[in-house]
C-alpha cells in the first residue's frame, strides 16, 4: 500500500480476514498481512469476550518470532445471543438457523483488538462491544437475503455493511468497524501511541 509519509515502524496484520484487511486499509497506512494458526476453540467457562480477548492476543503473539521488528494487530470477534454463540455459518442451511434464531432478538458482538510491539514486548489490548437489535424476520426475508448476499463467512450471518442492514432494527456501539471486524477508533489511538498515528 503506497504512503506517501515515511513510515517509522513495519505494521502486520496478524489474519486471513479480507474485512479485516479492508478495514486497516482505511487507515492508509503501508502492512503486511499474515495469517496465524492457533487453536480457536472457546475455553470451558469462558465468557465471548474473554475469547476474543485471549484470541486476538493469541494472534498476535503467534507473529512474534517471524515478525521480530514489527508492530503486529491480532484482532477477534465472538458473537452471541442468549447465551449461544453465533461462528461463521459457513453453509446456506447454518446461515438459514442463524438468522431464524436471532430474527426479534438482540445479539452481542464483542470484538478486541491487540497491538504487540514485536521489538519491546510491549502488548496493549482493547475490547469494543456492539449490541445488535434484529428485526423480526420472516422466513421469506431471511431466504431472499441470503440469496442475495451470501454472508457464509460472517458470525450471526449478517453482513451490517451490507445489505444486511436491512435486517437490524438498531446497532449500539462506541465505534461501529467493531461490527465488521476491527475497531478502529480504539485501533487509531493504540497506533499513535506505539508512535505510528494514522494522521
Amino acid at each position: 500500500m503506497d504512503n506517501p509519509r515515511d513510515q517509522p515502524r513495519r505494521l502486520v496484520l496478524a489474519s486471513g480476514s479480507r474485512y479485516r484487511k479492508a478495514l486497516l486499509g482505511r487507515l492508509g497506512l503501508r502492512f503486511e498481512v499474515a495469517a496465524p494458526r492457533i487453536d480457536e476453540t472457546p475455553q470451558a467457562a469462558e465468557s465471548p469476550a474473554d475469547t476474543a480477548l485471549r484470541l486476538a492476543v493469541l494472534k498476535a503473539k503467534a507473529l512474534h518470532r517471524s515478525h521480530g521488528d514489527a508492530l503486529i494487530i491480532g484482532s477477534d470477534q465472538v458473537a452471541s445471543s442468549g447465551g449461544q454463540r453465533f461462528d461463521k455459518p459457513g453453509t446456506h442451511e447454518n446461515a438459514v438457523r442463524q438468522l431464524r434464531a436471532l430474527s426479534g432478538r438482540t445479539a452481542q458482538f464483542d470484538t478486541a483488538v491487540a497491538l504487540l510491539d514485536a521489538a519491546s514486548g510491549h502488548l496493549e489490548t482493547r475490547l469494543v462491544p456492539c449490541r445488535v437489535v434484529f428485526r423480526n424476520l420472516e422466513e421469506r426475508l431471511i431466504q431472499r437475503y441470503l440469496e442475495k448476499e451470501k454472508p457464509y463467512d460472517c458470525a450471526g450471518a449478517a453482513k451490517a455493511e451490507g445489505l444486511g442492514i436491512a435486517l437490524i432494527a438498531r446497532i449500539e456501539t462506541e465505534d461501529p468497524t467493531s461490527l465488521i471486524g476491527l475497531p478502529l477508533i480504539a485501533l487509531s489511538a493504540m497506533l499513535s501511541r506505539a508512535g505510528l498515528p494514522p494522521i
